[in-house]
């Protein structure tokens, strides 16, 4: 078996991978990520018990138990760039020999959830409600450097919404996954759901005017519009496209639920973000310890 450079897994003096900053040993087989560092604390709060806890730069990690059920939560940092770092030191983790740098003849699938932050796009869908993520669509380009094989479902989706919101030649391809049926089951039951996109900035690539004209000024009306079969696009934000992409290319199985904390169309914001991540947090680890 072919083993991997050194320049393509790059691993520290320890032999921990090298962004993470973790051993095998040190990581569950169910991950929840969150994307600000502060807020891998507050979820191990919820902990019964905390084993591991680590950091090198916005990678902070905590390991422990709660009712039972070993988890890992681990923030990204924000973007799907930093997702495309995480996921595949994530897979290296389980799937890749790190002392003989050669992939394991048995894969292993993980099960990942992000907790994160969202912008609704649609009236009906109120500030401090949870959306659970149907589908992730990609608007940042990130997956458009992998070989993302769709199901005919999925394909049928992403080519009505190119065809409705086209690149200009100045954007990136835009692409689709959809959820995990096993991590649906587990938590998405009563929640919100619908398409999640995630963009590639916070400003101009979500629409906001601060000091500049932007080059595609009705961006939130069109994916405000966008529909097909039954399908609409009900928030974004920064991650979940890169998040789902990635799990279809490397066997995983991931979700994403997000607090909605500010409604685009509406133009309000939430008053209560603690608390509603705090109830966000302990539905969603319920869910898991079952």
């Amino acid at each position: 078996m072919n083993k991997i450079a050194e320049s393509e897994l790059i691993l520290n003096a320890d032999g921990s991978i090298y962004h993470l900053n973790l051993h095998p040993h040190e990581l569950a087989d169910t991950v929840i990520t969150v994307g600000d560092p502060d807020r891998v604390p507050i979820v191990s709060k919820f902990f019964d018990s905390i084993e591991i806890k680590k950091q090198k730069r916005e990678f902070v990690t905590h390991t422990g138990h709660y009712k039972g059920k070993r988890i890992t939560v681990i923030s990204t940092g924000i973007g799907t760039d930093n997702i495309d770092i995480a996921f595949n030191e994530l897979d290296a983790l389980v799937n890749i020999n790190l002392k003989t740098r050669e992939i394991n003849p048995e894969l292993k699938s993980l099960q990942i959830i992000r907790i994160g932050t969202s912008g609704a796009l649609h009236a009906d869908i109120p500030v401090d409600s949870f959306v659970f993520s149907s589908f992730g669509l990609g608007l940042d380009g990130v997956l458009n450097f992998y070989v993302l094989e769709n199901t005919p479902e999925e394909t049928a989706i992403i080519d009505a919404f190119r065809e409705h919101y086209p690149s200009h030649g100045i954007l990136s391809r835009s692409y689709l996954t959809k959820v995990s049926p096993l991590m649906s089951s587990k938590v998405g039951e009563g929640l919100i759901q619908g398409m999640t996109a995630s963009c590639s900035g916070f400003y101009a690539p979500q629409g906001r005017i601060l000091r500049y004209q932007l080059a595609r000024p009705d961006f939130i009306p069109c994916l405000n519009a966008f529909s097909f079969k039954g399908q609409r696009i009900t928030n974004f934000e920064m991650e979940t496209g890169a998040m789902y992409g990635l799990a279809r290319v490397l066997g995983h199985d991931v979700c994403s639920v997000n607090a909605i904390v500010a409604n685009r169309i509406t133009l309000e914001h939430t008053h209560r973000p603690e608390e509603t991540m705090d109830e966000m947090i302990g539905m969603v680890l319920d869910r898991l310890a079952v």
